[in-house]
């Protein structure tokens, strides 16, 4: 009896990297942009979007120092929660990311919708993350 297996790990891409700038915009006024997260590899993976911790630069650098490729903030672990994530999107501040959760098939791809509604006036700043498994 021939026994074999390959140990692969999640390859993915995520497009645009980062950051998503919304530019300025009019009170009041919507504008959407798109990532496209694309599997790369031979097995199916499942993702979530979540707020990034807020440490999430200070553990990147840290990676970095100990000879790892440091990961993106957009592309860290985290445990938090959110009660919108039940409903398919992601809600924070003047921005709605949908959808936050789901799965991919091998060389399938999802394409993500980041909404931004022009709110208070100043500046809107978020972290994401998307935790991919198997990565």
């Amino acid at each position: 009896v021939r026994v074999s297996a390959k140990a692969v790990y999640s390859k993915y891409s995520i497009e645009p990297a980062s950051p998503i700038d919304f530019g300025a915009m009019i009170k009041g006024t919507k504008k959407t942009q798109t990532v496209l997260l694309e599997n790369k590899g031979m097995l199916s993976f499942k993702f979530r979007i979540q707020q990034a911790p807020k440490d999430a630069s200070a553990s990147e650098s840290q990676s970095s120092k100990q000879g790892e490729s440091a990961p993106s903030a957009n592309k860290q672990s985290t445990k938090r929660k959110s009660s919108s994530l039940a409903q398919g999107h992601l809600n924070l501040g003047m921005f709605t990311v949908s959808p936050c959760s789901g799965s991919i098939a091998p060389w399938g791809q999802q394409k993500i919708t980041v909404e931004c509604l022009a709110g208070q006036e100043g500046t809107c700043e978020e972290q994401l993350c998307i935790d991919i498994t198997g990565r």
